[in-house]
This record gives C-alpha cells, sequence and structure tokens, in this order.
C-alpha cells in the first residue's frame, strides 16, 4: 500500500471515529440529562456559584438556543449556556455549565495555552479560510509553491486544534474538582459527571486527529512532487 493511499485509509478511520464522536457526546449528554443531580441545581446554579466562588461576580451567564451551543466568550466575559443546560438540573446540564465555566477561571489566571490560543486565533481565522482555496487551486494547475503556501497556512490551524485539546481538558479537570470539593454533586455522581465531559473531550480529540492526518497528507504528497 502506497503512502497516499495509506493516509487515505487512516483519515477515513479518522472521520469514523469523529461521527461517532459526536453521536456519543449526543447520546452521552441525552442520557444522563434524564438524571436530576441531588442536590437539584441547575446549570445556571452550578455556573453562577463557582463563578462566584472564583471571585467573577461581574461575568454574566446567558441563556442560548440550540443544542451543545454553549461557551465561554473571552471577547466579552461571557458564559452562554444552551437552554437545556441553562434550565435544567441534570447531571449533563451541571457539568456543562461548570466545564465552560473553567473556561472563565482559565481566562482570569492566564492559563498560559488559552492566552496562546486567543493570541493566534486572528491569524488562524485568515489562515483557515485561504488554505484550502491554496491547496485546491496548487493541486489544480500542478503550482507546488501555492501548495506549500496552503500547507502552511492550513499547519495554524492544525496548531490551533492541537493547543485547543489541553484548554478544554484543563477546564473540565478544573470543573470536576470543583464540582466535587465545593459539594455541587455528591460522590456517587461523579461518574457521571465524567462521562459528560469525557464524550465532549473526544471530540476535539477526533478533530485535531483528523486535521493531522490530512496536514501529514498535503505534506507527503507535496515531497514527492517536489
Amino acid at each position: 500500500m502506497s503512502f497516499n493511499n495509506g493516509m487515505f485509509v487512516l483519515i477515513i478511520i479518522a472521520f469514523l471515529l469523529s461521527l461517532w464522536a459526536q453521536f456519543r457526546v449526543k447520546s452521552t449528554f441525552r442520557r444522563w440529562s434524564e438524571v436530576p443531580n441531588l442536590n437539584g441545581m441547575t446549570g445556571y446554579d452550578a455556573a453562577r456559584h463557582m463563578l462566584d466562588a472564583n471571585g467573577l461576580h461581574d461575568v454574566p451567564i446567558e441563556p442560548v438556543r440550540g443544542a451543545l451551543s454553549d461557551h465561554y466568550d473571552p471577547m466579552n466575559r461571557v458564559v452562554r449556556l444552551s437552554e437545556p443546560v441553562y434550565y435544567e438540573n441534570s447531571i449533563s446540564a451541571v457539568s456543562v455549565a461548570c466545564h465552560e465555566v473553567g473556561h472563565a477561571i482559565q481566562h482570569k489566571e492566564s492559563y498560559p495555552m488559552l492566552a496562546l490560543r486567543h493570541r493566534i486565533f486572528p491569524i488562524v481565522n485568515f489562515a483557515s479560510g485561504l488554505a484550502p482555496f491554496l491547496l485546491i487551486a496548487g493541486f489544480l494547475f500542478n503550482a507546488m509553491n501555492l501548495v506549500g503556501i496552503g500547507i502552511i497556512f492550513f499547519s495554524v490551524t492544525v496548531a490551533f486544534q492541537l493547543i485547543t485539546l489541553p484548554v478544554e481538558f484543563n477546564a473540565s479537570n478544573r470543573a470536576r474538582e470543583i464540582m466535587v470539593s465545593e459539594g455541587y454533586i455528591r460522590n456517587e455522581e461523579e461518574k457521571g459527571v465524567a462521562k459528560v465531559l469525557n464524550a465532549a473531550a473526544l471530540t476535539y480529540v477526533a478533530a485535531a486527529l483528523i486535521s493531522l492526518l490530512e496536514l501529514i497528507r498535503y505534506i507527503g504528497i507535496f515531497n514527492s512532487r517536489d
């Protein structure tokens, strides 16, 4: 099997992993959405308590539409929770809410990987928009100089995804530790929290793996034609 064929097979496998990861996060969230947390805290309650306990009284929490649309907005310093997470008192709701607050705490403490991700985001936004066009044009017209530039731009996107991994895992770890230590959940509920957070993290791992393999494939094609 040639290098290109082998890489293509690996990319297909990674893509299937990504689909499975997306299915798992949705099914896991749905499963634990049906399990109320024993303290009766909604996602909003848990997020508000966690923010206030870490001196982030000025960070608001807003409900937003859409499933799993939860995120922390570092530009406006706002935690945005999807409506099911904001209003419900399930294991899934408090897990996701506290994860997003984990990002707010990272921001407050200038967590290095988060700070790096913020700094390179404008570059990534620019590079990710141009990379596909450069690669397509380069391969279409056999212009290896365009392919080379496209690979450089695409590698910036891959680097961003790899930097995202420790940011997400760190936010989840912070969330779990605080949820247990502050009594948001009880010990017997930690298993459910771990399942929800681990399923969400897997989607980032799968996305990064696909991009990394794709980058290696482009580099292999570029070297073979050089």
